[in-house]
């Protein structure tokens, strides 16, 4: 029995060590992972991409701070009790079992303990919930709109009409020096530090609006439009991907975002108004000269004379009373 208590210490410190070293790696991998490579995943990184948007950092101090630590918990706990049963209560060990079947409180603490963890956790992520729908002020509003398979995007305030995002072929994105299945023709552009606004729907099928590292993912829905936020941090290139199946080339839609100082975006829209269409000068009406040595033009014909009235008519006793008189 002596020994079964020493081996039943030494398993449960070797599991309290265990669950001690995965905590503290799950809080400081971001440190050792594979190097940061901006809005992008990266070989090697065991941990959420890091995030360049309010929402993206609240997601990830709920995961990292407030879920996982009860997770660990929870699943040591249950390993212990696994433990606990195959050693201590196994036929060698307990040859006789126990005949009871209840215990008032243990019944009570596995459906109260469970109850008041799922309260702990609900308080932040109702508070993650209501921080994503709370959106501040925008400052610029996107519409993106889902097709089979590239996405379509349009300034409303900029009156920049809607464009294709087409995803760039493998030798086209080597040439370009970026990630294939993630680089596309003509990105999403704005500004650093503003909030953006983006107006999600689709056009054929439900797709999915998702970035990683601004926290995005919004269903593309057809006949409705969904509406989500960020607000990026930091200057630079971020890739994201249709979320939800949407048919054969449903991997061939990625979503690219370039974010921008404030002047270079006002060179961009600039770039993308549209062109004033060119003045259209009015007729002259001036006749020209008539070349020298060329024969007067002939005079106009005058107008015909219009045609006398016709005579009146007079009566016959009227005419042969002055013959009578001669």
């Amino acid at each position: 029995m002596k020994a079964e208590n020493r081996v039943m210490r030494k398993l449960w410190s070797a599991g309290a060590r265990l669950g001690l070293g995965l905590v503290i790696a799950a809080l400081t991998a971001p440190a050792w992972a594979a190097p940061n490579i901006i809005g992008q995943p990266v070989d090697g990184a065991i941990t959420l991409q890091p995030g360049h948007s309010p929402q993206k950092l609240h997601a990830i101090f709920f995961h990292d701070v407030i879920v996982l630590p009860v997770m660990i918990g929870v699943c040591l706990f249950v390993l212990a009790l696994l433990l606990i049963c195959v050693l201590r209560f196994n036929s060698k060990a307990n040859p006789v079992p126990a005949k009871f079947s209840h215990n008032t409180a243990i019944e009570i603490a596995w459906t109260g303990i469970p109850v008041l963890i799922l309260m702990f956790i609900a308080i932040f992520s109702f508070k993650l919930l209501f921080f994503y729908h709370a959106m501040p002020t925008p400052d610029l509003t996107v519409k993106a709109t889902g097709y089979q398979w590239y996405w379509g995007y349009a300034y409303p305030d900029q009156k920049i009409d809607e464009y294709s995002s087409i995803v760039l072929k493998a030798d086209e994105a080597k040439a370009k020096g970026e990630p294939y299945l993630l680089a596309v023709d003509n990105p999403l552009v704005v500004p650093v530090n503003k909030v953006v606004r983006v107006q999600v729907t689709g056009a054929d099928v439900i797709h999915d609006f998702a970035l990683p590292a601004f926290g995005l993912k919004t269903d593309a829905m057809p006949g409705r439009v969904n509406e989500t936020w960020f607000k990026a941090d930091t200057p630079g290139i971020y890739y994201g991907q249709c979320d939800q199946l949407c048919g054969i080339n449903h991997a061939f839609m990625p979503i690219e975002i370039v974010v921008m100082a404030q002047p270079d975006f006002d060179a961009w829209v600039a770039s993308k108004a549209p062109k004033a269409a060119p003045a259209v000068a009015a007729p002259t009406t001036t006749a020209a000269a008539p070349a020298a040595g060329a024969p007067a033009p002939a005079p106009a014909t005058p107008a015909a004379a219009p045609a006398p009235a016709e005579p009146k008519k007079v009566a016959l006793n009227t005419l042969a009373a002055p013959a009578a008189a001669h």
